[in-house]
Protein backbone atom coordinates (compact mmCIF):
# COMPACT_ATOMS: atom_id res chain seq x y z
CA UNK A 1 0.00 0.00 0.00
CA UNK A 2 2.86 2.35 0.64
CA UNK A 3 6.61 2.81 0.26
CA UNK A 4 8.71 4.98 2.58
CA UNK A 5 10.21 8.13 1.14
CA UNK A 6 13.97 8.12 1.63
CA UNK A 7 16.14 11.24 1.38
CA UNK A 8 19.40 11.21 -0.60
CA UNK A 9 21.70 8.90 1.33
CA UNK A 10 24.53 11.43 1.33
CA UNK A 11 22.33 13.91 3.20
CA UNK A 12 21.41 11.35 5.84
CA UNK A 13 25.03 10.18 6.02
CA UNK A 14 26.21 13.73 6.72
CA UNK A 15 23.94 13.95 9.76
CA UNK A 16 24.98 10.47 10.90
CA UNK A 17 28.65 11.42 10.69
CA UNK A 18 27.97 14.19 13.21
CA UNK A 19 26.38 11.64 15.54
CA UNK A 20 29.46 9.41 15.29
CA UNK A 21 31.74 12.36 15.99
CA UNK A 22 29.79 13.34 19.13
CA UNK A 23 29.19 9.79 20.34
CA UNK A 24 25.73 10.74 21.67
CA UNK A 25 23.06 8.24 20.57
CA UNK A 26 20.05 9.00 22.78
CA UNK A 27 18.83 10.88 25.89
CA UNK A 28 17.71 14.10 24.19
CA UNK A 29 20.78 14.52 22.01
CA UNK A 30 21.38 17.51 19.73
CA UNK A 31 19.72 15.94 16.66
CA UNK A 32 16.57 15.24 18.64
CA UNK A 33 16.50 18.74 20.08
CA UNK A 34 16.96 20.26 16.63
CA UNK A 35 14.21 18.05 15.24
CA UNK A 36 11.77 19.07 17.98
CA UNK A 37 12.47 22.75 17.31
CA UNK A 38 11.90 22.30 13.57
CA UNK A 39 8.61 20.53 14.17
CA UNK A 40 7.40 23.21 16.59
CA UNK A 41 8.20 25.92 14.05
CA UNK A 42 6.59 24.00 11.18
CA UNK A 43 3.38 23.37 13.14
CA UNK A 44 3.46 26.75 14.90
CA UNK A 45 3.00 25.14 18.32
CA UNK A 46 4.66 25.76 21.67
CA UNK A 47 5.13 22.25 23.02
CA UNK A 48 6.14 19.18 21.01
CA UNK A 49 7.81 16.03 22.30
CA UNK A 50 9.42 13.48 20.01
CA UNK A 51 8.72 9.92 21.21
CA UNK A 52 9.55 6.36 20.22
CA UNK A 53 6.25 5.71 18.40
CA UNK A 54 2.67 6.86 18.01
CA UNK A 55 1.19 4.23 20.32
CA UNK A 56 3.34 5.23 23.28
CA UNK A 57 2.39 8.82 22.42
CA UNK A 58 -1.29 7.93 22.95
CA UNK A 59 -0.54 6.15 26.21
CA UNK A 60 1.55 9.03 27.54
CA UNK A 61 -1.11 11.52 26.45
CA UNK A 62 -3.66 9.86 28.71
CA UNK A 63 -1.20 9.44 31.56
CA UNK A 64 0.13 13.00 31.41
CA UNK A 65 -3.44 14.31 31.52
CA UNK A 66 -4.15 12.20 34.60
CA UNK A 67 -6.57 9.84 32.82
CA UNK A 68 -5.74 6.63 34.68
CA UNK A 69 -9.24 5.22 35.17
CA UNK A 70 -12.81 5.68 34.01
CA UNK A 71 -14.27 5.88 30.52
CA UNK A 72 -12.76 7.36 27.38
CA UNK A 73 -15.13 8.07 24.50
CA UNK A 74 -13.52 7.04 21.24
CA UNK A 75 -14.11 5.91 17.68
CA UNK A 76 -14.36 2.32 16.44
CA UNK A 77 -12.97 3.31 13.04
CA UNK A 78 -9.23 3.55 13.56
CA UNK A 79 -6.09 1.47 13.86
CA UNK A 80 -6.11 -0.82 16.89
CA UNK A 81 -3.53 1.34 18.73
CA UNK A 82 -6.25 3.89 19.53
CA UNK A 83 -8.25 1.34 21.51
CA UNK A 84 -5.28 -0.57 22.91
CA UNK A 85 -3.75 2.60 24.37
CA UNK A 86 -6.96 3.22 26.32
CA UNK A 87 -7.03 -0.35 27.59
CA UNK A 88 -3.31 -0.28 28.39
CA UNK A 89 -3.87 2.72 30.64
CA UNK A 90 -6.56 0.73 32.47
CA UNK A 91 -9.42 2.80 31.11
CA UNK A 92 -12.60 1.67 29.39
CA UNK A 93 -13.24 2.57 25.73
CA UNK A 94 -16.77 3.75 25.00
CA UNK A 95 -17.40 3.66 21.27
CA UNK A 96 -19.37 6.31 19.41
CA UNK A 97 -20.22 5.62 15.79
CA UNK A 98 -18.74 7.58 12.90
CA UNK A 99 -20.00 9.99 10.30
CA UNK A 100 -20.92 8.23 7.04
CA UNK A 101 -19.30 10.94 4.90
CA UNK A 102 -15.77 11.42 6.27
CA UNK A 103 -15.56 8.48 8.73
CA UNK A 104 -14.52 10.55 11.78
CA UNK A 105 -16.36 10.21 15.09
CA UNK A 106 -19.92 11.57 14.88
CA UNK A 107 -19.76 14.57 17.21
CA UNK A 108 -23.56 14.75 17.34
CA UNK A 109 -23.62 11.39 19.13
CA UNK A 110 -20.84 12.03 21.66
CA UNK A 111 -22.82 13.82 24.35
CA UNK A 112 -25.28 10.93 24.72
CA UNK A 113 -22.33 8.69 25.59
CA UNK A 114 -21.09 10.91 28.44
CA UNK A 115 -21.56 9.43 31.92
CA UNK A 116 -20.27 10.39 35.40
CA UNK A 117 -17.32 8.05 34.71
CA UNK A 118 -16.29 9.76 31.45
CA UNK A 119 -12.86 11.38 31.70
CA UNK A 120 -11.84 12.14 28.12
CA UNK A 121 -12.64 12.03 24.42
CA UNK A 122 -10.09 10.37 22.15
CA UNK A 123 -11.01 11.12 18.56
CA UNK A 124 -9.13 10.34 15.34
CA UNK A 125 -8.49 12.53 12.33
CA UNK A 126 -9.11 9.55 10.06
CA UNK A 127 -6.91 9.50 6.94
CA UNK A 128 -6.00 13.10 7.76
CA UNK A 129 -9.58 14.42 7.54
CA UNK A 130 -10.64 16.66 10.40
CA UNK A 131 -12.96 15.76 13.22
CA UNK A 132 -15.58 18.34 14.19
CA UNK A 133 -13.07 20.01 16.52
CA UNK A 134 -15.41 22.87 17.43
CA UNK A 135 -18.29 20.70 18.61
CA UNK A 136 -15.97 18.25 20.38
CA UNK A 137 -14.33 21.09 22.29
CA UNK A 138 -17.74 22.50 23.26
CA UNK A 139 -18.82 19.11 24.64
CA UNK A 140 -15.55 18.80 26.54
CA UNK A 141 -16.00 22.21 28.15
CA UNK A 142 -19.60 21.45 29.15
CA UNK A 143 -18.62 18.18 30.85
CA UNK A 144 -15.10 19.04 32.04
CA UNK A 145 -13.45 16.44 29.80
CA UNK A 146 -9.99 16.25 28.29
CA UNK A 147 -9.62 15.96 24.51
CA UNK A 148 -6.94 13.81 22.90
CA UNK A 149 -6.72 13.59 19.12
CA UNK A 150 -5.01 10.71 17.38
CA UNK A 151 -3.41 12.65 14.53
CA UNK A 152 -1.31 9.78 13.18
CA UNK A 153 -2.43 10.65 9.64
CA UNK A 154 -2.62 14.42 10.00
CA UNK A 155 0.93 15.73 9.72
CA UNK A 156 0.94 18.55 7.17
CA UNK A 157 -2.83 19.11 7.31
CA UNK A 158 -4.17 22.58 8.04
CA UNK A 159 -7.70 23.27 9.22
CA UNK A 160 -9.30 26.65 9.78
CA UNK A 161 -5.91 28.28 9.28
CA UNK A 162 -4.05 26.19 11.86
CA UNK A 163 -2.23 22.88 11.89
CA UNK A 164 -4.81 20.17 12.49
CA UNK A 165 -2.38 18.85 15.10
CA UNK A 166 -2.81 21.98 17.23
CA UNK A 167 -6.35 21.20 18.45
CA UNK A 168 -7.32 19.50 21.70
CA UNK A 169 -5.41 19.20 24.97
CA UNK A 170 -2.97 16.82 23.28
CA UNK A 171 -2.71 15.60 19.71
CA UNK A 172 -0.49 12.65 18.93
CA UNK A 173 1.32 12.03 15.67
CA UNK A 174 3.04 9.03 14.13
CA UNK A 175 6.34 9.15 12.27
CA UNK A 176 6.31 5.44 11.43
CA UNK A 177 7.90 4.45 8.13
CA UNK A 178 4.44 4.05 6.55
CA UNK A 179 3.55 7.69 7.14
CA UNK A 180 4.05 10.44 4.55
CA UNK A 181 6.66 12.05 6.81
CA UNK A 182 8.64 9.58 8.87
CA UNK A 183 11.64 9.00 11.10
CA UNK A 184 11.76 5.23 10.52
CA UNK A 185 10.10 4.64 13.86
CA UNK A 186 8.77 7.48 15.96
CA UNK A 187 5.87 9.54 17.13
CA UNK A 188 5.15 12.58 19.19
CA UNK A 189 2.74 14.73 21.16
CA UNK A 190 1.66 18.32 20.60
CA UNK A 191 0.64 19.60 24.03
CA UNK A 192 -1.34 22.71 24.95
CA UNK A 193 -0.50 23.13 28.63
CA UNK A 194 3.08 23.73 29.78
CA UNK A 195 2.52 21.82 33.02
CA UNK A 196 1.27 18.76 31.14
CA UNK A 197 4.26 19.05 28.79
CA UNK A 198 6.64 19.07 31.76
CA UNK A 199 4.90 16.04 33.25
CA UNK A 200 5.23 14.12 29.99
CA UNK A 201 8.89 15.11 29.72
CA UNK A 202 9.50 13.29 32.99
CA UNK A 203 7.21 10.36 32.26
CA UNK A 204 8.92 9.54 28.97
CA UNK A 205 12.27 9.32 30.83
CA UNK A 206 11.28 6.84 33.57
CA UNK A 207 9.89 9.63 35.78
CA UNK A 208 13.24 10.83 37.05
CA UNK A 209 15.75 13.60 36.46
CA UNK A 210 19.20 12.25 37.25
CA UNK A 211 18.85 10.85 40.82
CA UNK A 212 15.64 12.74 41.58
CA UNK A 213 12.77 10.27 41.14
CA UNK A 214 9.50 12.20 40.92
CA UNK A 215 6.83 9.94 39.38
CA UNK A 216 6.10 6.68 37.64
CA UNK A 217 7.41 6.70 34.09
CA UNK A 218 8.38 4.58 31.09
CA UNK A 219 11.02 4.70 28.40
CA UNK A 220 9.30 6.70 25.67
CA UNK A 221 12.49 8.25 24.30
CA UNK A 222 13.83 7.76 20.81
CA UNK A 223 17.30 7.87 19.35
CA UNK A 224 19.52 10.33 17.52
CA UNK A 225 19.42 7.99 14.52
CA UNK A 226 15.65 8.39 14.23
CA UNK A 227 15.93 12.13 14.70
CA UNK A 228 18.55 12.18 11.95
CA UNK A 229 16.11 10.55 9.53
CA UNK A 230 13.54 13.20 10.44
CA UNK A 231 16.04 15.99 9.85
CA UNK A 232 17.04 14.51 6.49
CA UNK A 233 13.41 14.13 5.40
CA UNK A 234 12.29 17.52 6.69
CA UNK A 235 13.34 19.63 3.65
CA UNK A 236 11.22 17.38 1.40
CA UNK A 237 7.84 17.73 3.16
CA UNK A 238 6.29 19.93 0.48
CA UNK A 239 7.71 17.78 -2.30
CA UNK A 240 6.32 14.64 -0.68
CA UNK A 241 2.83 16.10 -0.31
CA UNK A 242 2.87 17.46 -3.86
CA UNK A 243 3.75 14.10 -5.40
CA UNK A 244 1.12 12.30 -3.34
CA UNK A 245 -1.36 14.89 -4.59
CA UNK A 246 -0.31 14.02 -8.15
CA UNK A 247 -1.13 10.37 -7.55
CA UNK A 248 -4.45 11.18 -5.86
CA UNK A 249 -5.57 13.51 -8.65
CA UNK A 250 -4.86 10.80 -11.23
CA UNK A 251 -6.84 8.27 -9.19
CA UNK A 252 -9.71 10.78 -9.07
CA UNK A 253 -9.62 11.04 -12.84
CA UNK A 254 -9.43 7.32 -13.60
CA UNK A 255 -11.53 5.58 -10.97
CA UNK A 256 -15.27 4.96 -11.41
CA UNK A 257 -17.65 7.41 -9.79
CA UNK A 258 -19.49 4.73 -7.81
CA UNK A 259 -16.54 4.31 -5.47
CA UNK A 260 -17.24 6.32 -2.30
CA UNK A 261 -14.50 8.68 -1.11
CA UNK A 262 -14.27 10.56 2.21
CA UNK A 263 -15.81 14.02 2.12
CA UNK A 264 -13.35 16.77 3.03
CA UNK A 265 -14.23 20.05 4.73
CA UNK A 266 -13.84 23.13 2.54
CA UNK A 267 -11.62 24.76 5.18
CA UNK A 268 -9.17 21.84 5.19
CA UNK A 269 -5.83 21.84 3.36
CA UNK A 270 -5.21 18.13 2.86
CA UNK A 271 -1.92 16.22 3.00
CA UNK A 272 -2.90 13.28 0.73
CA UNK A 273 -1.94 10.80 3.42
CA UNK A 274 -4.07 7.95 2.04
CA UNK A 275 -6.37 7.11 -0.82
CA UNK A 276 -9.31 5.22 0.72
CA UNK A 277 -12.19 3.93 -1.40
CA UNK A 278 -15.43 2.28 -0.27
CA UNK A 279 -16.85 -0.48 -2.44
CA UNK A 280 -20.53 -1.33 -2.78
CA UNK A 281 -20.13 -4.58 -0.86
CA UNK A 282 -17.52 -6.68 0.89
CA UNK A 283 -17.87 -9.29 -1.84
CA UNK A 284 -16.98 -6.69 -4.45
CA UNK A 285 -13.97 -5.55 -2.41
CA UNK A 286 -12.65 -9.10 -2.09
CA UNK A 287 -13.15 -9.75 -5.80
CA UNK A 288 -11.13 -6.64 -6.68
CA UNK A 289 -8.46 -7.61 -4.15
CA UNK A 290 -8.05 -11.01 -5.80
CA UNK A 291 -7.75 -9.38 -9.21
CA UNK A 292 -5.18 -6.85 -7.99
CA UNK A 293 -3.10 -9.52 -6.26
CA UNK A 294 -2.82 -11.38 -9.57
CA UNK A 295 -1.17 -8.19 -10.89
CA UNK A 296 1.12 -8.14 -7.80
CA UNK A 297 -0.64 -5.03 -6.50
CA UNK A 298 -1.50 -5.07 -2.81
CA UNK A 299 -4.04 -2.64 -1.34
CA UNK A 300 -5.01 -2.92 2.32
CA UNK A 301 -8.25 -3.24 4.24
CA UNK A 302 -7.80 -0.12 6.29
CA UNK A 303 -9.45 0.08 8.82
CA UNK A 304 -10.63 -3.46 9.40
CA UNK A 305 -12.22 -4.73 11.54
CA UNK A 306 -14.32 -2.11 13.28
CA UNK A 307 -12.69 -1.90 16.72
CA UNK A 308 -15.94 -2.31 18.63
CA UNK A 309 -15.93 -5.92 17.39
CA UNK A 310 -12.52 -6.84 18.84
CA UNK A 311 -12.73 -10.17 20.67
CA UNK A 312 -11.20 -8.93 23.93
CA UNK A 313 -13.66 -6.11 24.63
CA UNK A 314 -17.40 -6.04 25.25
CA UNK A 315 -19.30 -5.46 22.02
CA UNK A 316 -20.93 -2.05 21.54
CA UNK A 317 -22.95 -1.69 18.32
CA UNK A 318 -21.67 0.89 15.81
CA UNK A 319 -23.46 0.03 12.56
CA UNK A 320 -21.95 2.77 10.37
CA UNK A 321 -18.39 1.89 11.31
CA UNK A 322 -19.05 -1.83 10.97
CA UNK A 323 -20.52 -1.35 7.52
CA UNK A 324 -17.76 0.92 6.20
CA UNK A 325 -14.94 -1.20 7.66
CA UNK A 326 -16.21 -4.21 5.73
CA UNK A 327 -16.16 -2.33 2.41
CA UNK A 328 -13.19 0.05 2.58
CA UNK A 329 -9.66 -0.27 1.23
CA UNK A 330 -6.67 2.00 0.83
CA UNK A 331 -5.06 1.93 -2.60
CA UNK A 332 -1.29 2.18 -3.13
CA UNK A 333 -0.09 5.76 -2.60
CA UNK A 334 3.53 6.87 -2.30
CA UNK A 335 6.08 9.19 -3.83
CA UNK A 336 7.16 7.99 -7.27
CA UNK A 337 4.18 5.71 -7.92
CA UNK A 338 4.17 5.37 -11.70
CA UNK A 339 1.27 6.47 -13.87
CA UNK A 340 1.18 3.08 -15.61
CA UNK A 341 0.66 1.33 -12.26
CA UNK A 342 -2.09 3.75 -11.28
CA UNK A 343 -3.80 3.10 -14.62
CA UNK A 344 -3.51 -0.68 -14.09
CA UNK A 345 -5.09 -0.34 -10.63
CA UNK A 346 -7.96 1.74 -12.00
CA UNK A 347 -8.55 -0.63 -14.93
CA UNK A 348 -8.57 -3.65 -12.60
CA UNK A 349 -11.11 -2.04 -10.28
CA UNK A 350 -13.32 -0.92 -13.15
CA UNK A 351 -13.19 -4.37 -14.75
CA UNK A 352 -14.31 -6.14 -11.55
CA UNK A 353 -17.03 -3.89 -10.21
CA UNK A 354 -20.11 -6.01 -10.92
Amino acid sequence: MTKPFLPPVKEYKKIIEGIFERGVLTNQGPCLQEFEEKIKAYLNVEHFQFLCNGTVALQLALSALGITEGEVITTPFSYVATTSSILWERCEPVFVDVEPDNFTIDAAKIEKAVTPRTKAIMAVHVFGYACDVGEIQAIAVRHNLKVVYDGAHAFGVEYLGNSLLSYGDITTVSFHATKLFHTGEGGGCIIKDSGVAARMELQKRFGHQYDDHRMLGINGKTSELNAAMGLANFPYINEIIADRQRVSVLYDKLLPEWLQRPKSQTELEYNYAYYPVVFRSEEQLLRVFDALKKEEIFPRRYFYPSLNTLPYIQYQPCPVSEDISNRIACLPLYVGLEEATIEKIADTITGNYE
